[in-house]
């Protein structure tokens, strides 16, 4: 046996170890078949994410319970312990900061979740909003008067000080990021609307997973936000430790990070930050692909 295939299978016999002393201990009281059901196969594109398997009514019987890790240089924020307020100057709408400078990170990634006639606020001076629907529909307009409909798996990247709007009838849940812009030269970013499914599918050099990019790549833009899918039983081949900070939110699937010198279980719900230099690594677990959102500041020195 290979040595990659050797970890590989020590990682299904640790985790099937752990699941099953869980149950054991009674410590999970849903059951351990990741197998799709006929009434999951119904439920819409990132389902999970708003309604994760280990969400808070599957723990409630567990006192100080929860998978979510704070260390000096990464983060686990698991459903269960997401902290929900009224989100500051927003309209009818609930937010779950899960990354914010507080950290050591330079950018904030929280939850909103809008409720019906709701409406958002704009970011502070000289700051750029990324945000990704998740759950529901919402109505982006700007200062030209353009509007667009933003479906699930729809995004949208508003430049600093641009005059925009996002409105919701009903409810809509988007996972947004944001940072302070950092100006090199004449470069000036753009709005930024478009969907996940039509962006092309990217050379990976040495890997097997899928990515898209779903910002441009020139040097107007000082992040940018991946989309990678990786088949049940894949991982990443480089161990990585860079400088780039990231932030991310897994949409679909379940499988291991490594995080630093520890390694967690993880499922569609969890968000996760990396700071510069933590090691980090994902291998997919389970029967149907991961899939997961992540930002990276790039076209910047560090200096």
């Amino acid at each position: 046996m290979s040595r990659p295939a050797a970890i590989l299978s020590l990682l299904f016999a640790l985790g099937s170890f752990t699941w099953a002393r869980a149950e054991e201990d009674g410590l999970c009281s849903v059951p351990l078949d990741f197998t799709s059901s006929d009434s999951e196969s119904q439920h819409p594109l990132y389902w999970k994410v708003t309604n994760p398997t280990l969400s808070p009514v599957h723990i409630q019987d567990l006192p100080g319970f929860t998978r979510s890790v704070y260390r000096r240089d990464h983060a686990l924020i698991t459903p269960e312990s997401q902290v929900f307020g009224p989100l500051p100057d927003w309209v009818n709408t609930l937010g779950a900061y899960l990354i914010t400078p507080a950290m050591g990170s330079h950018f904030s990634m929280y939850l909103a979740k809008m409720q019906a006639n709701s409406r958002s606020a704009l970011p502070p001076k000289d700051v750029e909003r990324f945000l990704f629907i998740v759950h529901g529909t919402a109505i982006l307009s700007n200062m030209s008067g353009n509007i667009h409909n933003l479906l699930v798996d729809s995004y949208a990247y508003l430049p600093p000080n641009y005059e925009h709007s996002l409105t919701c009838d009903k409810e809509a849940t988007l996972v947004v990021f944001e940072r302070r812009y950092i100006n090199i030269g004449d470069y000036l970013p753009e709005q930024v609307v478009g969907s996940t499914d039509k962006q092309p599918l990217l050379e990976t050099p040495g890997e097997v997973f899928e990515l898209r990019k779903l910002l441009p790549t020139s040097a107007s833009y000082d992040f940018n936000i991946h989309i990678m899918d990786f088949q049940p039983g894949e991982y990443l081949n480089v161990k990585e430790v860079h400088y780039n900070q990231h932030g991310l939110l897994l949409l679909e699937g379940q499988g291991i990070y490594r995080l630093g010198d520890s390694w967690y279980p993880v499922q569609a719900g969890d968000a996760i930050w990396m700071a510069p230099f933590a090691p980090q690594w994902y291998a997919a677990l389970g029967k149907t692909k991961s899939r997961y959102l992540l930002y990276k500041d790039v076209n910047r020195n560090p200096l």
